[in-house]
């Protein structure tokens, strides 16, 4: 029930943490020529001190081990067994408390093959886990391509090299004309190098898996908002009337398929030149920068709400009549210019449906750091309109199974009003508390919301009647069951009015520490009173969820770990950071996790977000950035990218009470027991450096 409450919002507008992500292995994967026939395809691991990648052969209930696949193929035979060097170190693994063989520093995995032709590409897979002493990272997957080309003599063959390094990713396609091995800082070497005739090294940059699962991430959510919009009442009574059009106006059915396949590739083509407008136009790292910017925040919460106002019909939001019938004039002349500009006609005409969910998919794309983001967007969202218009138009029958245009496709309309509504004030939340407003804490927040999605359920039932809304005789089977999840969700809410946590929805709400009356966080724990009698720097603009006793000054708080002897935990955060909620609510609430927060570190939270002025004497011109620094979250921000060379949050950082971090930061990652491990890894690595 809490992810169908989360995914309720999900299509319209998500917060994503943009974090570091440990990538301790770095691969590469080559050939090398043995003979006329054969050949070794290698991979080779690069791998950081103090992690371990697995031998391929280890006892169950243990890590994943690391395993080559490969695509079958007549254009090759697999040879034997894949060889591993150096040879594993056996050791006992703390992770999974059994003897277990692993590689570290570096592994080499080689597979030999028989060649069946001249020139050809082996393709495959492989998986691997890596570990240390402390933290095991999720298995991974890394797919990769490897061109081998036989050559006589026992030349090494041409190779394509895949190696998924970060930050690069990139792919690496070296060419070498009778030459033997070639070795350069992504490649390992194979054979004893001789001198290279001609090397020709082109690089193309292949796609990430992170980078991968984002722009799906957006394309879905485009392509439920293109649904959404479909049964809007300014596009639903469109599809028979436009299918009808080109049957009746074409010559013959193939005829019709053929405009229509036509008409919808150029709704999509249409949706896609605004993703990529808007992309070219902004750029996605100012696209980026203004989710958290408070102007922009607020203004999109007027936006929403004015959205909403004519989803329940006080007014219509249209554009100028005079460029719709441009289009519709254009649309007369027929042929293929003629269905491009009547497919400009309806994005048009049903802008006053679609702007408030087109409007909001930009910004999630752009909110997720992708360059293509947006147009990935439009294209999911344009697809989802396209398909229905050509697939009516190629089986024409199909329209008798359409349910009939009415008074249900007002209620969808209404409804996302409703949403549109609720989703505005979390908008208004961020420019409340990066402005410190105290207008929206989290009890009233809460009300409304209840108030809302209340009546919407109301709604639903048809209890509530706009002006514009068909008599509802009766309740059918889909409205009672939607009124169920909504009332259900609503209930679900209202503890959270005496400080219940709600971590279905934590992300969305504002900070426990805004509750006024909050029965759930005087339960999990009590202010540290020694801290306590620390005058802290702008504890009157913040507060430490869970009673977790904070500083919010970087280098007041450094000063109070060395008089306390312990490690400092930095929290860089942000008031409009989803995910900082969302951590603070399942990991930080966890009782082992807040019992060492509160009794083995100083905890420095730091809100890269806050526009609090620093006083003229504070204010200064970064050296990193070159930007005056001149409000609090500015000066975070700046310290944050400059010190650890990211601006992501949420993003914790242990250091010691000089400044030195003593273990690899975190960053979002809702495990208990990853972060556990985090906190226990950083005060044993202190307690030992201060022996």
């Amino acid at each position: 029930m809490k992810k169908l409450f989360a995914f309720s919002a999900f299509f319209l507008i998500s917060y994503f943490g943009f974090s570091q992500i440990l990538k301790p292995v770095k691969w590469s994967f080559s050939s090398q020529n043995i003979n006329e026939k054969e050949a070794y395809l290698i991979a080779t691991a690069t791998i950081e001190k103090g992690w371990h990648v697995y031998s391929q052969d280890i006892g169950e209930g243990g890590p994943i081990p690391t395993t080559l696949t490969f695509v079958k193929s007549s254009d090759y035979k697999l040879e034997g067994k894949t060889t591993e060097t150096p040879k594993a170190v056996s050791a006992y693994d703390n992770n999974f408390g059994m003897q277990i063989s692993w590689h570290e520093s570096k592994a080499i995995f080689k597979q030999k093959i028989k060649l069946n032709k001249p020139e050809l590409t082996v393709k495959g897979t492989l998986e691997f886990m890596v570990c240390n002493d402390k933290q095991c990272l999720p298995p991974e997957d890394v797919d990769f391509s490897i061109s081998v080309k036989a050559i006589k003599n026992n030349n090494l063959a041409s190779a394509d090299v895949k190696t998924t390094s970060i930050p690069e990713n990139n792919e690496i396609a070296i060419t070498a004309n009778d030459s033997s091995s070639i070795v350069n800082d992504t490649v390992t070497a194979v054979t004893n190098p001789v001198s290279v005739d001609a090397i020709k090294i082109s690089a193309k940059p292949i796609e990430d898996k992170s980078s991968k699962q984002s722009l799906w991430a957006i394309f879905i959510a485009g392509f439920i908002g293109g649904l959404l919009a479909l049964i809007m009442p300014c596009i639903f009574p469109m599809l028979p009337l436009t299918v009808s059009f080109f049957t009746k106006k074409a010559e013959s059915r193939a005829k019709a398929i053929s405009h229509a396949f036509i008409y919808g590739l150029s709704i999509i083509i249409i949706y896609v030149l605004l993703g990529l407008a808007i992309t070219i136009f902004f750029g996605s790292d100012a696209l980026n920068d203004l989710a958290s910017n408070g102007t922009f925040n607020f203004l999109f919460f007027l936006l929403l709400v004015v959205f909403a106002v004519s989803f329940f019909g006080a007014f219509e939001i249209t554009l100028p009549n005079s460029w719709a019938n441009k289009m519709d004039e254009k649309s007369d002349k027929g042929g293929l210019a003629g269905l491009f500009f009547m497919a400009f006609a309806l994005a048009l005409v049903s802008f006053s449906c679609t702007g408030p969910i087109i409007g909001t998919l930009l910004v999630q794309a752009a909110s997720m750091g992708e360059r293509i983001g947006p147009a990935v967007g439009m294209f999911g969202f344009a697809l989802a309109l396209a398909i229905p218009f050509t697939l009516f138009a190629a089986f024409p029958s199909l329209l008798k199974s359409l349910p009939k245009s009415g008074g249900w496709l007002n209620s969808v309309k209404v409804t996302l009003g409703f949403i549109e509504l609720a989703l505005a004030l979390k908008f208004l939340s961020n420019v409340d508390l990066a402005y410190h407003w105290e207008l929206l804490d989290r009890e009233v927040f809460l009300v409304l919301w209840i108030v809302i999605f209340a009546m919407l359920g109301f709604y639903i039932l048809g209890k509530i009647k706009f002006s514009h809304d068909s008599d509802l005789p009766f309740i059918t089977i889909p409205r009672l069951f939607i009124s169920i999840i909504i009332f259900s969700f609503t209930i679900y809410m209202i503890p959270g009015l005496w400080g219940a946590p709600l971590k279905a929805i934590s992300a969305w709400l504002p900070p426990q520490t805004t509750q006024d009356f909050d029965l759930y966080t005087n339960s999990l724990s009590s202010p540290n009173i020694q801290q306590d009698t620390v005058k802290k720097k702008y504890a009157g603009l913040f507060k430490a969820p869970h009673n977790l006793d904070a500083f919010f000054d970087y280098e007041q708080g450094l000063a109070y770990a060395k008089s306390q002897n312990k490690p400092v935990l930095i929290d860089f955060t942000g008031h409009s950071c989803v995910n900082c909620r969302k951590m603070e609510a399942s990991v930080w609430s966890d009782k082992e996790v807040l019992s060492r927060l509160k009794e083995n570190y100083v905890l420095i939270s730091l809100y890269v977000d806050d526009k609090t002025d620093l006083p003229e004497s504070e204010q200064y011109v970064s050296k990193f950035s070159g930007k005056k620094i001149k409000t609090l979250g500015n000066k975070w921000s700046d310290f944050q990218a400059s010190t650890f060379a990211t601006n992501s949050q949420p993003y914790y950082v242990i250091v010691n009470n000089t400044g030195k971090a003593l273990v690899p930061p975190q960053a979002f990652n809702l495990e208990i027991k990853n972060y556990t491990n985090f906190l226990d890894s950083g005060l044993t690595a202190y307690r030992k450096n201060n022996k």
